[in-house]
């Protein structure tokens, strides 16, 4: 089955444009390939692709900048590579609008696994987005102040929006979906559409989940040593 969404691929090792390439369009997608940040953004510019699988450390401007300067003109989803755990931790924390990251070494099935994910929940909002003009009221999920828009994606506390990326949204309608319930990681991942995310980067997204709701005036998510979350929203 092929589609005709664009993926491009940047990346300084032309090994993994060559291997993440084939597996990519493999699965049906069209792929374009940069192999530094300046031809990324030209090449976004130029091609408009769906989706930007983003490498960090790179010549001619890093991954982060490219993001960056992304964000100033698109809602393009984008995926980050990276090879080192700070990176990680770095790029999660900002509040680029990043939809989710690849660590290296990464199997081409997961790739492409992560592509279809992000693909499937950008594609479910402009779906949404596109039809929402005909509808009268949106399926929410709500508890105290915070709410959860399920047709637009969005999240709000006390009425403010709080910007989630796809994975962080897709966590919390987890844990809203029965408030007080403790779920464990794996629970958290299956719900979420996650199927390859470790228990530390489940861990790293509640982490920031938090500061962006602790930003809004809250604190939507309590920890259960030794078993998982639990949504317990305290406002002060």
């Amino acid at each position: 089955m092929t589609t005709e969404n664009t993926i491009l691929l940047v990346d300084d090792d032309p090994n993994i444009l060559q291997v993440a390439g084939f597996a990519v369009n493999k699965a049906g997608y069209h792929t374009i390939t940069a192999k530094n940040g300046k031809q990324a953004l030209e090449l976004f510019r130029a091609e408009q692709p769906d989706l930007i699988v983003l490498d960090i450390v790179m010549p001619e401007m890093d991954g982060v900048e490219v993001c960056r300067q992304i964000r100033a003109e698109s809602d393009l989803p984008v995926i980050f590579l990276s090879s080192m755990d700070d990176d990680v931790d770095r790029i999660v924390g900002l509040e680029l609008g990043a939809d989710d990251y690849v660590t290296k070494p990464f199997s081409p099935r997961e790739l492409v696994a992560r592509i279809k994910a992000v693909l499937r929940r950008t594609n479910s909002r402009t779906a949404t987005a596109t039809s929402g003009h005909h509808q009268q009221q949106h399926r929410t999920l709500e508890y105290g102040a915070l709410q959860l828009d399920l047709d637009c994606f969005q999240t709000f506390l006390k009425g403010a929006e709080v910007p989630l990326t796809a994975t962080e949204f897709g966590i919390m309608k987890v844990l809203l979906s029965f408030p007080g319930k403790v779920f464990n990681r794996d629970q958290l991942m299956a719900g979420s559409g996650e199927t390859f995310v470790s228990d530390r980067t489940i861990d790293s997204h509640i982490r920031h989940i938090r500061d962006k709701f602790r930003k809004a005036g809250g604190e939507p998510i309590e920890t259960v040593h030794g078993v998982g979350y639990k949504v317990s929203l305290v406002i002060p």
